[in-house]
């Protein structure tokens, strides 16, 4: 079973204009399937993983190259960074001859964006657009096409999914080889001891060159128990027997690699004083579920942790929501330095304008959720329509300024 990914607007447009395409994102998301799902007749596709391949692409990109002639799909180029030098000779040239063929030349994935991946830009800059694949959007699962999240854009809707449902479908992840699978429950646990042993063996150890596995994955099972909450990297330091400058680096690897998402605060010239500490969220989580070793989901919901993962699956999806579109997501959180500090959840910026959301794992409706949208004065900007993304059943009014939104329906 194939799930439509949103994606391919936003991917098809830009290919009509860059001569190089960059698809990244973690691990087993769906980029090579939705390459090929997308892919003209005629586009080769070529993998760099297989040593022979990946040899040959690096001794003598230029015969590669020739080899492998647009329309191609190259993928992992991670493994074989002595290409872009070329493919840039390639575009160009292309460029002189044909100029009106001039697009759509290349397309290359990567399953993160480390070291080997910092030249993508300066080689191939003003000719590469560059696109980052999420695990599966809850849009995508219920098949629905909108806009980037805001709040003002919902007048209306309703859901049928009852909380359970919902809890389920945050224990389980949206890993499309998991969730297309014929029995995805009793997959989940060797679908993720999988994924793990292979992000570590294949992605930390050869790529960031970490020595000890172990030490990592204890690193990592800590930053999944903190998904949600600002980073303090010497409790992290502390629970995985590393020093502050490892776990900063570890964190970098986490992020680089498409697991988790630092959502900085929002600040400007203002009176009160502003946090600068990110917060931290999984970008999956029926991973964070394993790794914190919730084994199911309805023990899960009525856990100590299910506000957590509630927070971080609400953020992974209006995360999601912009991936979808190609466009980078101008999403932040708010939290002043005052002794009782204000926070609001997540502060989309967009032409200006200021929208407030709130996250509530609750289905009654309480103005006191909202009360801290005032607060957003200080910044002597507009502030448009607030949402609180809760499991309340239906959209409807909180005051005349904010919109309950239930959480099934972002």
């Amino acid at each position: 079973m194939y799930i439509r990914r949103q994606l391919d607007i936003a991917f098809l447009e830009a290919n009509q204009f860059f001569p190089v395409l960059l698809l990244t994102g973690a691990r087993q998301v769906g980029k090579t399937t939705f390459l090929s799902k997308i892919a003209e007749p005629n586009r080769k596709f070529v993998s760099l993983d297989p040593l022979d391949v990946r040899t040959k692409a690096k001794d003598d990109p230029r015969l590669f190259l020739a080899d492998n002639p647009p329309p191609v799909i190259i993928d992992e180029i991670q493994y074989a960074p002595e290409l872009l030098p070329y493919i840039k000779a390639n575009v160009d040239q292309m460029r002189r001859d044909d100029p009106d063929n001039a697009h759509g030349m290349y397309w290359l994935t990567g399953s993160q964006k480390f070291e080997l991946m910092d030249g993508v830009s300066e080689s191939l800059s003003g000719r590469i657009g560059i696109f980052n694949m999420h695990p599966l959007s809850n849009r995508e699962l219920n098949g629905t096409v909108s806009e980037p999240f805001r709040p003002d854009r919902f007048s209306s809707g309703k859901h049928l999914l009852a909380p359970a449902e919902l809890f389920h479908r945050i224990w389980l992840g949206a890993y499309p080889g998991l969730v297309c699978s014929r029995t995805p429950d009793k997959n989940w646990t060797v679908f993720y001891q999988s994924y793990v042993q292979t992000y570590l063996e294949r992605d930390v150890r050869k790529l960031a060159q970490v020595a000890d596995l172990n030490v990592f994955y204890s690193f990592l099972k800590a930053a999944a128990a903190r998904s949600g909450q600002m980073l303090n990297y010497s409790d992290l330091a502390r629970d995985s027997g590393i020093s502050v400058p490892t776990a900063k680096k570890y964190m970098s690897l986490l992020e680089t690699s498409g697991i988790v998402k630092l959502l900085y605060p929002f600040s400007r010239n203002q009176s009160a004083p502003m946090v600068s500490t990110p917060k931290m969220y999984f970008l999956d989580t029926g991973l964070m579920a394993f790794l914190t070793e919730w084994t199911n989901p309805n023990v899960l919901q009525s856990g100590a942790a299910a506000g957590h993962f509630f927070e971080t699956w609400c953020v992974a999806e209006i995360l999601k929501s912009y991936s979808i579109a190609g466009v980078e997501a101008p999403v932040y959180y708010f939290r002043t330095k005052e002794r009782t500090p204000s926070e609001i959840d997540v502060l989309i910026v967009d032409s200006g304008t200021l929208y407030p959301v709130e996250i509530k794992k609750c289905a009654r409706l309480d103005r006191n959720d909202v009360k801290q949208f005032s607060k957003l004065d200080k910044f002597k900007m507009p502030v448009g329509t607030g949402g609180l993304v809760c499991l309340y059943p239906e959209v409807t009014h909180v005051n005349e300024n904010v919109l309950v939104i239930p959480a099934p329906l972002i």
